[in-house]
C-alpha cells in the first residue's frame, strides 16, 4: 500500500510538472508525453468537471484556513490549493465576513475545483462567540459534504480555535509571512501561533529568512520560498497587447505589481519620481491598510488598481524595468516577494531594496540590483536599462529552471502523505483549544 501511494503521488507530481513546463519539452517527445498525461489525469481523478462529495483519487480531503480572500490577489495559497485540487477535494475556509443579515455559511466552487467557504456573522461578537459559531457551521458543513478523512492546512493561526473538535489525519502550518508584524495584527496572533506550533505536524515557511526564525519553534520545518509559474510570466517576452489604462502612459516605464500597503517605502517612490520626472512609475495592485489620499501624488506615478492574474503579464510586458520598493521595517523583515521570480521570468531587469530573501539568491547571483536610497535606486535603474538582455535571460532561465509552483506542491504533497502514512493506523489527535 505504501509503495502504491508513493508511486501514485509521483505520477501526480509528474503530471503537474509537465503541465507547468510543456514549453520546455522537445517537440519530438511531446506527443507521447501528452498522451501519457491525458491517461494519468483520467486515472488519478484530475479531470473533475465539478465538485463531488468524495475525492475520486482516494486521497484525504484538504481543509485550508486562510486570512486571505480567495478572490483577492492571486498568490501562494491560490497556486498551491489549485494544484492540490487536481488530486483531492480542497475546502478553502476564509475568515468571517460581517453582515447585518441572518448568519450563514456560504460556499461556492471555483473553476479549479476549490470550494471557497465563507462564514457570514453579525457584528459585535467576542472571539469566543465567533469561534463557537464557526465550529457549529463547520460541523454541519463537514457532515453535508461527507468530509470524513481530511487534513487541516493553516495560513492563519487565528483559525486554530475553530478546529478544536476536528480529528484530522494531519495538520500543516504553511507560514507564508510573519503576520504578527503586519499592520493591525490581532493582539493574540503570537500566542495562537505558539499554540499552533504545539499541535501541527509539519511547518512550511515562505522563505529562508522566515525558516531561520521558525526552525527552533518546531521539530519539522521546511523552507519553501516563493516560486514561479514560468509559462504564465514568460509570455511577457512576446509582444502582448498593452492594456488601455497603460497604453497612453509614455515610456520608459518602471513598474511594481502587488499589494500596496504599509510595506511600501513611499518616501523612496517620491524620491525616484522627483529625481526622474521623465520616468513613469506604474503601480499595479490594490491599496490596503493605507489611506489612498496619503499616497505619493507626483504626476509621473500612476496607480492602476487591482488586476486579474490572467491580465498581469500584459501590464508587466509593457514595462522597461521592474522594481520592489519595499521599506526596511518589521513587516518586510521576513518577506519573500513572489514578484521577484515573476519579474525575472517576464524578462525584465529588476531593482529592489535590500530585502534578505531578494538578496539571496537573486542579488548575489547578479539577477537583481540592490539599492536603498532614492539616488542609488535611480542609478541602479539606469544601469538596468542598459543591461545586455540575452545574457541576462540565459542566467534567469538557468536559475528558474530549478523551481516552479508545481515542484513545490509536489514536494509538499510527498511530505504530507508521509505524515498520513505514519498515522494511518493511529487514532487522529484532538486538542483542547486555549481560551480565546
Amino acid at each position: 500500500m505504501c509503495f502504491f501511494r508513493r508511486y501514485f503521488l509521483k505520477s501526480i507530481e509528474f503530471v503537474a510538472i509537465f503541465q507547468a513546463n510543456q514549453d520546455r519539452i522537445d517537440p519530438k517527445y511531446s506527443i507521447n508525453l501528452i498522451h501519457f498525461v491525458g491517461k494519468s489525469r483520467h486515472i488519478i481523478g484530475m479531470n473533475r468537471p465539478g465538485h463531488n462529495t468524495q475525492s475520486r483519487s482516494g486521497l484525504a480531503d484538504l481543509v485550508c484556513f486562510s486570512h486571505l480572500r480567495w478572490d483577492f490577489v492571486y498568490q501562494r495559497p491560490q497556486h498551491l490549493m489549485t494544484r492540490f485540487a487536481m488530486q483531492r477535494r480542497v475546502f478553502y475556509i476564509e475568515e468571517p465576513m460581517w453582515t447585518s443579515e441572518p448568519e450563514c455559511l456560504e460556499h461556492s466552487v471555483r473553476d479549479s475545483g476549490v470550494v471557497v467557504v465563507v462564514p457570514h456573522l453579525n457584528h459585535g461578537q467576542s472571539d469566543e462567540e465567533i469561534s463557537l459559531k464557526v465550529q457549529a457551521f463547520l460541523k454541519g458543513f463537514f457532515k453535508r459534504q461527507n468530509i470524513v478523512s481530511y487534513c487541516l492546512w493553516f495560513y492563519t493561526p487565528m483559525a486554530l480555535p475553530w478546529t478544536s473538535e476536528l480529528q484530522p489525519l494531519a495538520r500543516v502550518y504553511d507560514c507564508m509571512d510573519e503576520l504578527s508584524a503586519f499592520k493591525d495584527a490581532h493582539k493574540e496572533l503570537k500566542r495562537r501561533e505558539r499554540e499552533l506550533f504545539r499541535h501541527t505536524d509539519i511547518v512550511f515557511t515562505g522563505g529562508h529568512s522566515l525558516f531561520e526564525a521558525k526552525k527552533r519553534q518546531h521539530h519539522n520545518v521546511y523552507a519553501f520560498p516563493s516560486s514561479i509559474d514560468v509559462r504564465h510570466f514568460a509570455s511577457c517576452r512576446t509582444s502582448l497587447p498593452c492594456p488601455s489604462d497603460q497604453h497612453s502612459i509614455p515610456r520608459p516605464r518602471v513598474g511594481f505589481c502587488g499589494v500596496i500597503d504599509e510595506r511600501m517605502d513611499y518616501d523612496l517612490l517620491t524620491g525616484i519620481a522627483e529625481a526622474r520626472p521623465d520616468w513613469q512609475l506604474i503601480m499595479v495592485g490594490p491599496v490596503v491598510k493605507v489611506d489612498p489620499a496619503s499616497l505619493p501624488k507626483q504626476k509621473n506615478i500612476h496607480y492602476l488598481g487591482m488586476k486579474d492574474y490572467k491580465e498581469i503579464p500584459k501590464y508587466i510586458g509593457g514595462w522597461d524595468v521592474a522594481m520592489l520598493p519595499f521599506a526596511k521595517n518589521e513587516s518586510t523583515r521576513y518577506i519573500s516577494p513572489t514578484k521577484t521570480p515573476e519579474y525575472l521570468a517576464a524578462g525584465l531587469p529588476v531593482v529592489s531594496t535590500s530585502i534578505p530573501d531578494v538578496i539571496r539568491p537573486y542579488g548575489i547571483s547578479g539577477l537583481v540590483k540592490i539599492a536603498d536610497q532614492p539616488l542609488e535606486i535611480v542609478q541602479a535603474i539606469e544601469e538596468a536599462m542598459l543591461e545586455e538582455r540575452e545574457y541576462r535571460l540565459r542566467k534567469v532561465d538557468e536559475l528558474l529552471s530549478q523551481t516552479s509552483w508545481s515542484q513545490t506542491w509536489g514536494r509538499m504533497s510527498e511530505l504530507l502523505e508521509d505524515i498520513i502514512q505514519e498515522r494511518q493506523f493511529q487514532r487522529p489527535r484532538t486538542f483542547a483549544a486555549a481560551a480565546c
